[in-house]
């Protein structure tokens, strides 16, 4: 309470004790004369002064009270007359005060009393009620604060209180389906009452309060936190004055129109916007920000036409009202058809109080009892608590002191108010007039901005666009791999691992595939379903990449093996061997993908965006979002998954380079493999910062990691495929052809230190390499040197005749195709016919036959003679066999010159029986 009201109830009581001594005591004595008599007195407070606030409200009542009390005597229903005594409180609490004591203490005994418009006037008085034994009856009072039973017990109203518009507030809000409000409450007692009563209705009625903001002066920053929050229908207490405020930053933060809907109350003054405009705002834009506005508040006169209880319709009493009225010069008052009704309420109580006396002395005279005027003041409360009657303002109705009237409903159109509704509190009943409310709008404006969950889907042209070109790169890689196939016991595909291009092949067509899933989002599948392809396409793609690089790396592994690993140049490296490798990989994927899925696995994340307007215009919010596939740790595994592949890329690498310097392509793919690592690196790099950066843009992202796996795939396959097909169409034994080894100077050195020739391979380990012109050259210069050492050793042996075995004259000739040995250049064609004309050779005979003409000739002829010839091919052949056959597959190298060559076994197998005689006799 109060300060000013606790001050005014302290003097009140002090009065109370100070008068009980000097005016007539109105406790503890029977039933007088008062109640029997023809004339009753009532006690009429108000303010009459024209100076006093609220004065208009009383000059308009008079008439009315006028026209009630001549209306109950005319009715002749009653057997007194009501004789009313204005006392004029001036709207001021002392004075208020004094004039009660003064019609208590020095006026007739009053029944009731009737009146009470000033409202801090009027809860003093009736706090003092029970005390005095009196009821007051109020037409114009409508402060909440007088509903406290427990601190005005006597106290009733004819008028509706300020809190009996907000049932009627929630039913209308219910009506138009809206669960979501905001307050706007001046800070003062009267308007928080009412606001603290709504909320309770609200939460009742189970509506959201999204917002509730006060102000003393300036609205702006709370109608913008309205706004803020949100708020589109705005229920607002304050007075007029304030209200042009309010409208005015209504109208300057654009929260009008057909998204918005103000409810205020209905009491205001006619045409309140022009006299209480102290704001900045022309009159035409605060009646474009007023436009629509509901007000609410009671029903002066009811729109029934029924008559009532003094037998004249409401409309019918408004035209008596307003000739009484006119008579006596004042403004009419919105209240008095409550006046009118009050009245009557009186009458129809006394009436009854009587009657109920009357019985009660009845009974009394028989028991020797007297009423007092305790008794009298409840009974006069029980009668009034029952009244119900059809008066000019609707069903005069009380509970628990409270008018349940009829609340009605006005709109603002076109600068004036129209009645759209009204309710009535006894029946809860709302009635919303057909076709007069206008919204702003083509429908009532929504409680909230209804937000719609928009998908940042793949387009589908887009989606059909990189499908069509990635189908158009699985046929290529089908295409290749029936090539492959086709042509796997070709010498230039079976010397590049048919089995290992397949798996290229296969690799890049699980690349190819995960395109597809990596379109498909919520527009194609549900939630549970991308939930699982955020796993299964991961897994496709990194098992793809790892079957098809590292096919290609096994392959460079086993070319590394061959030509850099002398230890290995005779072992045998299969395809068994290079599928367990990539099978090795591939663990290593399998590895890292389940503890990834066991220990946490891909889920489907949503990521919303800021609202967005409609493009449409409709009032509603856009709010996408777009659908991911993480986990937790989502960092940790990408990054022990990107760390794997590099050093699978740094590995392929480093063979390739390794390798760049052997010159037969159908074994060294190290360029096509440098150019396929370099482009799949620097695409995967751009591509992973691009679509990181566009996570946002599910259209470009996609268009990007589609188009880096495209890339990739089909360069790796095309560099991979495309040489060999224009090899097999041009020249297919230009690839398998002989070709120098290119060594750099330091892989010379160190293979200077190993044996001169290299071993011929094939890809399928069934030939060896023929022998390098490098070593043909030495063992010519070989050959030449052992030539002149058996040239010496020839002449020495000139003087033992007698110990050197014979040639037959008649193989002269043959002994000169045998010396066509030193002229043999290139290769094993020229060897073989010299051998070959040497097994064809007759048996030897033993050296012991000479010609007779040689034996006189001088030692320097004598060397080239036959005889001499004879001796040093008897020499040579051994050292040929030794020196020579280990480089066209006779016995190795490291045999002892000593041994037979036919103890070979390959040599063996193939050599003549007549060579190995000869060899055996030498």
């Amino acid at each position: 309470m109060a300060p000013s009201l606790l001050l005014a109830s302290s003097c009140l009581l002090l009065a109370t004790l100070a008068t009980a001594k000097v005016c007539n005591d109105y406790t503890g004595h029977s039933v007088d004369a008062a109640w029997s008599a023809r004339d009753v007195p009532i006690m009429v407070l108000m303010p009459m002064n024209e100076s006093a606030l609220m004065s208009s409200i009383s000059q308009g009542i008079e008439p009315a009270v006028q026209l009630a009390i001549r209306h109950i005597r005319e009715s002749r229903k009653y057997a007194f007359s009501l004789i009313t005594k204005i006392y004029d409180t001036e709207c001021d609490n002392a004075k208020g005060l004094r004039a009660f004591f003064d019609a208590i203490c020095y006026g007739p005994k009053h029944l009731m009393i009737f009146g009470g418009v000033c409202p801090s006037v009027t809860s003093i008085i009736a706090e003092s009620l029970e005390g005095w034994n009196l009821v007051q009856l109020s037409f114009a009072a409508t402060t909440p604060v007088l509903a406290d039973k427990k601190k005005y017990p006597n106290f009733f109203r004819t008028v509706p209180s300020d809190n009996a518009v907000n049932p009627a507030v929630v039913k209308f809000l219910n009506h138009y389906n809206w669960s979501r409000v905001g307050t706007l409450t001046q800070d003062v007692q009267r308007f928080s009452e009412v606001r603290n009563d709504l909320t309770s209705e609200l939460e009742k009625a189970d509506i959201q309060i999204a917002d509730t903001e006060s102000f003393s002066n300036d609205p702006c920053g709370n109608v913008q936190k309205l706004k803020d929050n949100d708020v589109r229908i705005i229920i607002g207490q304050f007075d007029e004055n304030l209200a042009s405020k309010v409208f005015c930053c209504a109208y300057n933060k654009n929260m009008y129109g057909s998204k918005y809907q103000w409810i205020i109350p209905g009491w205001y003054q006619g045409n309140w916007w022009e006299q209480a405009n102290s704001t900045n705002c022309t009159t035409k834009k605060l009646l474009t920000a007023m436009e629509g506005y509901i007000s609410v508040d009671f029903e002066p006169l009811s729109a029934k036409r029924t008559q009532g209880i003094s037998g004249r319709t409401p409309q019918e009493y408004e035209l008596e009202y307003t000739r009484e009225r006119e008579q006596k010069g004042v403004e009419a008052s919105k209240f008095h058809g409550f006046a009118y009704d009050g009245i009557w309420v009186i009458a129809r109580t006394l009436s009854r109080v009587m009657e109920l006396l009357k019985q009660k002395q009845r009974q009394d005279v028989y028991h020797n009892q007297t009423v007092d005027d305790r008794e009298v003041g409840k009974m006069v409360l029980d009668v009034m608590n029952e009244t119900n009657f059809f008066g000019v303002t609707g069903q005069v109705m009380f509970r628990n002191g409270e008018r349940m009237g009829t609340i009605k409903f006005t709109q603002f159109q076109e600068g004036q108010e129209v009645k759209v509704g009204e309710y009535n509190a006894i029946a809860d009943i709302l009635d919303v007039i057909n076709n007069t409310i206008r919204f702003q709008g083509v429908e009532p404006p929504k409680d909230r901005t209804f937000v719609r969950l928009q998908l940042r889907h793949i387009n589908v042209p887009l989606y059909s666009i990189l499908s069509t070109i990635t189908i158009l790169g699985m046929l290529m890689a089908g295409a290749f791999l029936f090539f492959n196939i086709k042509n796997r016991n070709h010498r230039l595909i079976k010397m590049s691992s048919p089995y290992m291009n397949n798996l290229i092949i296969l690799g890049g067509m699980l690349s190819y595939a995960s395109i597809f899933l990596f379109g498909l989002d919520g527009t194609f599948v549900s939630e549970k379903v991308f939930e699982t392809l955020c796993t299964v396409r991961t897994w496709i793609l990194i098992v793809g990449y790892t079957t098809a690089f590292g096919a290609m790396f096994a392959k460079t592994w086993r070319v590394h093996a061959i030509f850099k690993n002398v230890k290995m140049k005779k072992k045998i490296i299969k395809d068994q061997k290079l599928l367990i490798i990539v099978g090795g990989m591939l663990l290593i994927d399998l590895c890292i993908l389940i503890c990834w899925q066991i220990v946490d696995p891909l889920k489907r994340t949503v990521e919303e965006y800021s609202l967005e307007a409609d493009p449409q215009g409709q009032d509603i919010a856009i709010r996408p979002f777009l659908e991911h596939c993480e986990n937790t740790h989502m960092t940790i595994w990408l990054g022990i998954v990107y760390a794997y592949k590099g050093l699978l890329m740094l590995f392929g690498c480093f063979l390739a380079w390794e390798t760049r310097n052997v010159s037969i392509p159908a074994l060294n793919d190290s360029k096509y493999i440098g150019m396929s690592v370099y482009n799949v690196g620097i695409m995967c790099i751009i591509g992973a910062a691009v679509s990181f950066l566009t996570r946002d843009q599910p259209n470009v992202q996609f268009c990007i990691v589609a188009l880096v796996i495209i890339f990739c795939s089909t360069i790796t396959l095309c560099l991979v495929f495309v040489p060999k097909l224009i090899t097999m169409r041009t020249n297919p034994d230009a690839a398998t052809q002989n070709r120098r080894l290119k060594f750099t100077q330091n892989q010379k050195k160190d293979d200077s230190k190993t044996s001169t020739s290299v071993t011929s391979v094939n890809q399928t380990n069934t030939s060896r390499l023929d022998t390098l012109q490098a070593d043909n050259h030495s063992l010519r210069m070989r050959i030449t040197e052992m030539d002149k050492e058996l040239e010496e050793v020839t002449m020495q042996l000139q003087d033992t005749p007698e110990k050197t075995p014979y040639i037959k004259q008649n193989h002269y000739q043959d002994v000169n195709n045998i010396l066509s040995i030193r002229n043999f250049t290139d290769g094993k064609d020229g060897e073989k016919s010299v051998l070959k004309n040497h097994l064809e050779q007759k048996p030897q005979a033993q050296w012991g036959s000479m010609d007779p003409s040689r034996i006189n000739r001088g030692p320097l002829e004598d060397i080239n003679s036959p005889e001499h010839i004879q001796r040093r091919l008897s020499l040579q052949l051994p050292i040929l066999h030794h020196a020579y056959l280990p480089s066209i597959g006779g016995v190795d190298a490291s045999c002892s010159p000593t041994s037979s060559p036919a103890s070979s076994p390959r040599h063996r197998q193939h050599m003549p029986p007549s060579y190995r005689v000869m060899v055996s006799g030498l």
